[in-house]
């Protein structure tokens, strides 16, 4: 049986949680890749709704394994929050069912300060960050200053780490006007958060690499969606991390030939939250209708998401730089009863047709959609599992998609319910 790598072919919030969920069940390990608590899936399970941020969806399952890979960043204070929120609920986090890359870099208080303090002073520059110091935490990685989980480990070398840590943050600090970090601070934290932690820590690529010898499915899960990526997405309004599939390999230490199938999930429309550019975006009664429809509202944050007409130029896009195998198509309910519907085909670049999403912001900026103009349908689509008991101009809806984006959907999901699915190929066969 092969694995599956799940990733998000618009800029994030397709519906990935509950694709996810359906996937974990018949999964036995689930990996978190990238990101870090920036993000997050809603689970319906049983009558109980569980949101996630950090932890894999496999953990709500009994029996199950998560793994946080090692290219998430992880905020130790918010991870034990989770583990405390879904311990009320009922779900028991141990070792059992969480390992932690030991790998893995830190988010620390002084990157959420420093991620805060940021997008306050950019003005109308600001690229819409959560300021949850995500972009911070993944500079200081590559700035190889970064403070890991393994350090946790040993409170005697810390100390030389953090100096060296600080000489960065500090000057920043001072440059801004802000207090510096204090250190001895900063080292009472992490010894008291440490504890906490380093139950979990395993030595994950290893661990990954004996279980798929042993034959266990294994399901990567990512955050936020291909759009967002750090190089193929609409930079500067990105996230920190690479957010493609490829990075599922990466980001948990396993060899890209053991990674499997992709399977990306993209919505039936196209939504998008914080800064940026957004093609299709609709600013009128419609866009408002597919919002309160949709119930567009991010899981971590809160924020209203902007909403528009299904770009199949994007989603082709992501289909060729992430080796998509099929596509799950989500909230196709929510287009039930429009007259008529818009797919964008093609871009207006200063009266020339491109195919394509420009690299450059001002391009990014300037395209205009070309729309083909679809007959919508009346009957309800919702609580549909089988195509039969969908209306036709629904179905004919969904296959042109498949031509326009150069992929089949394999998955359709009719309403949040996770059983209101219609799979039309087994993204863990072979």
């Amino acid at each position: 049986m092969a694995n599956v790598v799940v990733v998000g072919a618009q800029w994030g919030d397709e519906g990935k949680g509950k694709i996810v969920d359906w996937l974990s069940e018949r999964a036995d390990i689930v990996v978190r890749f990238q990101g870090g608590h920036n993000a997050g899936h809603t689970l319906v399970i049983g009558g109980n709704t569980y949101k996630l941020s950090l932890l894999p969806s496999g953990v709500v399952r009994e029996g199950k394994l998560g793994v946080i890979g090692n290219g998430v960043v992880i905020d130790p204070w918010a991870l034990c929050d989770e583990i405390k929120r879904l311990g009320d609920q009922g779900v028991s986090v141990t070792r059992e069912n969480l390992r932690i890359a030991e790998n893995a870099t830190l988010i620390l208080p002084l990157h959420r300060e420093l991620d805060q303090l940021r997008e306050e002073s950019a003005g109308e520059g600001k690229i819409g960050t959560t300021g949850r110091g995500i972009g911070p935490a993944y500079e200081d990685k590559v700035g190889r200053r970064a403070i890991r989980v393994q350090d946790l480990k040993n409170a005697k070398t810390i100390d030389a780490k953090i100096d060296r840590l600080l000489v960065h943050h500090n000057a920043l600090r001072a440059g801004l006007g802000k207090p510096l970090v204090d250190k001895d601070q900063l080292r009472a934290q992490l010894n008291e958060i440490a504890p906490k932690i380093l139950p979990f820590v395993d030595v994950t690529w290893d661990l990954l690499d004996r279980e798929r010898r042993a034959g266990k499915r294994i399901l990567f899960e990512g955050a936020q969606g291909a759009l967002l990526d750090i190089d193929h997405g609409t930079y500067p309004f990105v996230t920190s991390s690479n957010t493609i599939a490829a990075q599922a390999a990466t980001g948990s230490g396993v060899g890209p030939r053991a990674v499997g199938n992709v399977l990306g999930i993209a919505k039936a429309y196209t939504t998008r939250v914080g800064s940026g550019p957004f093609p299709t975006e609709l600013t009128d009664e419609i866009g408002q209708t597919l919002g309160e429809r949709g119930h567009e509202f991010g899981t971590v944050t809160g924020r209203k998401r902007r909403c528009g007409w299904f770009d199949a130029v994007l989603v082709r896009q992501v289909v060729k730089v992430c080796g998509i195998d099929g596509i799950a198509l989500t909230k196709l309910d929510v287009l039930d009863g429009f007259k008529e519907v818009k797919l964008c085909v093609g871009y207006d670049l200063d009266g020339e047709r491109i195919d394509r999403l420009p690299a450059g912001q001002t391009g990014q900026a300037r395209v205009k959609p070309i729309y083909e103009t679809f007959e919508g349908w009346t009957a309800s689509t919702r609580g549909a599992r089988s195509w039969a008991s969908l209306p036709a101009q629904a179905v004919k809806y969904v296959r042109h998609i498949e031509e326009l984006i150069g992929c089949p959907v394999t998955l359709l999901s009719t309403s949040p319910e996770r059983d209101d699915t219609i799979l039309m190929k087994d993204p863990f066969a072979d």
